[in-house]
């Protein structure tokens, strides 16, 4: 299960508002391969559900994973950063061996 913080929330709700995005629309989080850490997050708004979706709830937020993406983010919790230290999401995952310098977290 992913979790979300009520900074990660309120981010989530004003991007779906100003997308014009429905109550029909999820967040769609995957694991990929790159990045310097060898794996990297993606996130994305979808309102089709793909064969093996995983669907969590928190805090009001839908979550859609894959099963792979499932194995790699159980207990991460996804957070939001507007500070000078830099802008974006951020995803604190217990199951990381190791992290990289631009903050994404991943176990190998």
């Amino acid at each position: 299960m992913v979790t979300v913080t009520d900074k990660a929330k309120a981010k989530i709700d004003n991007l779906m508002q100003d997308s014009g995005l429905d109550a029909s629309y999820f967040l769609r989080v995957s694991v990929q391969g790159g990045g310097c850490s060898g794996l990297s997050y993606n996130l994305d708004f979808d309102n089709e559900e793909k064969k093996g979706d995983q669907f969590f709830e928190d805090r009001g937020v839908r979550f859609a994973l894959d099963m792979k993406s499932f194995l790699y983010l159980a207990g991460t919790e996804l957070d939001f950063s507007d500070g000078l230290n830099g802008k974006g999401f951020n995803f604190h995952n217990p199951n990381a061996t190791r992290t990289c310098g631009c903050g994404e977290s991943f176990s190998v």
